[in-house]
């Protein structure tokens, strides 16, 4: 009768702990899932970097009184490429770099010659389709961090957060400058 007494406790032990490894072993994941998320955001914004000297010299050849803009958008693509903070740290640089990138590209409709290049028409198709693949790599990233937040409020696995350090991480999120740009409707 005594060694019944004892199965239940230590049965009840062993699946409270089985429970704590169980959501530890998630929250290790989970973590990594964002740590590898974060690292295919970053591949993109290089990759996006890259592009950005092939544009800017393709473009002062056919805009050389758009030296100012082009300057502005070599400058933060430097600024961009030399700060891997965090989320949080990144956003500004990114924000500016981005209404910069698209000031230009509103600005290129200027130029039809420029326009109708092979060379220009190929580094644009190549820079949207590294912002579809930024786009894409930041929705995973979100989500990951979504996951990870939800996993770091949420009860019991919060308690056991806690005792490990896990913590709540940051979105990244950008501003769409096209959507920033369009006008007012009145009625």
């Amino acid at each position: 009768m005594e060694l019944f007494g004892l199965a239940i406790p230590a049965g009840i032990a062993v699946f409270l702990l089985l429970c704590i490894v169980v959501m530890y072993n998630g929250l290790i994941r989970i973590r990594n899932h964002c740590d590898e998320a974060w690292a295919d955001v970053e591949t993109e914004l290089k990759r996006r970097y890259n592009l950005i000297p092939n544009l800017v010299n393709t473009v002062k050849g056919y805009a050389a009184h758009e030296r100012e803009l082009l300057d502005q958008v070599v400058r933060l693509r430097e600024e961009c490429a030399r700060n891997w903070g965090t989320p949080g740290q990144q956003v500004d640089s990114e924000q500016r770099f981005q209404a910069a990138l698209h000031g230009l590209l509103v600005r290129v409709e200027n130029y039809p010659a420029l326009k109708a290049s092979s060379n220009f028409l190929a580094l644009q198709e190549e820079l949207a389709n590294t912002e579809n693949r930024i786009q894409a790599a930041l929705r995973f990233y979100n989500g990951n961090i979504r996951d990870n937040n939800n996993r770091v409020q949420t009860f019991p696995s919060a308690i056991i957060a806690g005792m490990f350090g896990f913590k709540e991480r940051e979105y990244f999120k950008l501003d769409d400058p096209a959507m920033a740009a369009l006008p007012a409707v009145a009625l």
